[in-house]
């Protein structure tokens, strides 16, 4: 019986060779483990972000949106399907600031293809455990 190919992580991340990440070996490590492995950099929370859209994982989503301007609550819209997402540059202001530019394709349950650009800032702060953690605190739309 043939092995099928691993799920390939929907963030896009490539190894050196080109080949997509398995979702296994990228965004799976901080959707699953948040508590005890947050993302190492802006960009990789930023992919891991747009992973847990395209998983619906509203819980990820809040956990890693900042406090101070953090939603009660997410919907997501029934039957959309996410395309792909292409990270147009990650920027360290300092230790503690990044920004990230992306660009996100989307096509609702009506078959209407959406594009998001959107330059995005993160802060690095001590959060639950004592662990420093990137978190998302809001973008503006390109």
């Amino acid at each position: 019986m043939p092995r099928s190919a691993p799920d390939p992580c929907p963030c896009g991340r490539r190894d050196p060779r080109g080949a997509v990440l398995a979702y296994a070996g990228c965004c799976s490590r901080y959707l699953d483990d948040f508590a005890r492995t947050p993302a190492p950099d802006a960009e990789t929370l930023m992919r891991s972000r747009y992973t847990a859209f395209v998983r619906e994982r509203a819980d990820y989503l809040l956990a890693t949106w900042h406090p101070s301007r953090r939603p009660e609550h997410l919907n997501f819209e029934p039957g959309a399907k996410w395309l792909g997402l292409e990270v147009r540059a990650h920027v360290e202001r300092d230790a503690d600031h990044a920004e990230v530019e992306f660009v996100a394709r989307q096509r609702s349950r009506s078959g209407a293809a959406t594009r998001l650009a959107e330059r995005s800032r993160f802060v690095r702060e001590e959060g639950e455990g004592g662990l420093l953690r990137w978190y998302y605190l809001d973008g503006v739309m390109r």
